[in-house]
């Protein structure tokens, strides 16, 4: 298709907001978002105002072109926004929405959760994204506090918390050096937490030399100086997925559901699939930084790939850019 024919409408738009852009009350070891703060050393505060909230949600509802509306909301870690914080957020959104269906996901640690929290969460049928890397001695080889301490203790606190009062969550595991080494272990361990949606996510980093240490390479850089020691190894990582699969298709289809098992069966099926980096083309879904900036992926978050700001562009303008429909490309 010749691309100065797509409509606004022709794409679906989602974008991945930073409320608290990179800041994080852990310090784990392979955080590929924790640098991101180093684009915004003259920022006195890398917190969402209030302004641009509202700037955001009006813009976002108004550039969908169906009746359903999900807002994700990431970090850094979220709840180091206030809980009124996400009050307004959901009077924003009903007031703008205007009878839409609006849903929210967040993506936390864990740590911070409280009763208040859970009961903001359950009321407002807020689907709960929870960061862990399985049982105690894998989560918390990498997964450390800001002191070096354990935080895996704090975060089923949390999950137990979301338990109690009937929050929906679902685990974000990332598979690193350490622990892909037992995936039935891994797996197993979930399963004993009645955990029934779990992401599984490899971590493969590049890093290069820089004048502030080693750095995270851009996608795009051709000279690097290999990958990070936490890494997943090809091996690994083949070994890890076969594994639990084997477990998982005799045992577990239809009551536990693996992403990218699911986003695989898609595929085979002709059905788009709920995994970005699986689908034909990618690129529908951005990332804005706390003071508006857009991206065009979480997982490039780099000037190269800088799309422009929400204050001075539309999100349609920039999601719709020949910049971005190439990149999906």
């Amino acid at each position: 298709m010749n691309q100065s024919l797509y409509t606004p409408f022709d794409r679906i738009l989602y974008i991945m907001t930073k409320p608290v852009g990179a800041i994080c009350n852990l310090a784990c070891t392979y955080c590929y978002y924790t640098e991101k703060a180093k684009l915004y050393r003259d920022s006195p505060k890398h917190i969402m105002s209030e302004s641009l909230l509202e700037k955001f949600i009006k813009e976002y509802i108004e550039s969908q072109a169906n009746d359903h509306i999900l807002f994700t909301w990431h970090g850094g870690e979220t709840l180091m926004r206030p809980l009124d914080f996400y009050q307004k957020v959901v009077r924003l959104q009903a007031q703008y929405g205007k009878g839409r269906i609006i849903d929210n996901s967040i993506q936390t640690n864990g740590t911070l959760l409280t009763d208040s929290w859970c009961r903001f969460f359950k009321e407002n049928n807020w689907l709960v994204g929870i960061s862990i890397d399985g049982p105690q001695e894998f989560h918390d080889e990498y997964r450390l506090t800001k002191q070096g301490r354990p935080s895996f203790v704090n975060v089923m606190r949390g999950i137990n918390l979301l338990n109690k009062h009937g929050v929906e969550w679902n685990a974000m595991a990332v598979v690193n050096d350490f622990n892909g080494d037992y995936p039935l272990d891994f797996y197993h361990f979930f399963k004993d937490i009645n955990c029934k949606y779990i992401q599984f996510t490899p971590i493969v980093e590049r890093i290069r030399q820089h004048e502030d240490g080693r750095i995270l390479a851009s996608p795009d850089e051709e000279s690097i100086d290999g990958v990070t020691d936490f890494s997943v190894s090809p091996e690994q990582w083949g070994n890890f997925l076969c594994t639990i699969f084997d477990e998982w298709v005799r045992n577990d289809v239809g009551e536990y559901y693996i992403q990218l098992f699911d986003a695989t069966l898609a595929n085979w099926a002709g059905v788009t699939p709920g995994i970005c980096s699986m689908a034909e083309t990618c690129g529908h879904t951005g990332v804005m930084e706390f003071n508006g900036d857009v991206y065009s992926c979480d997982h490039f978050v780099f000037p190269e790939y800088k799309l422009g700001n929400i204050y001075t562009q539309s999100l349609i303008e920039m999601m719709n850019s020949p910049r971005q429909i190439a990149f999906g490309q």
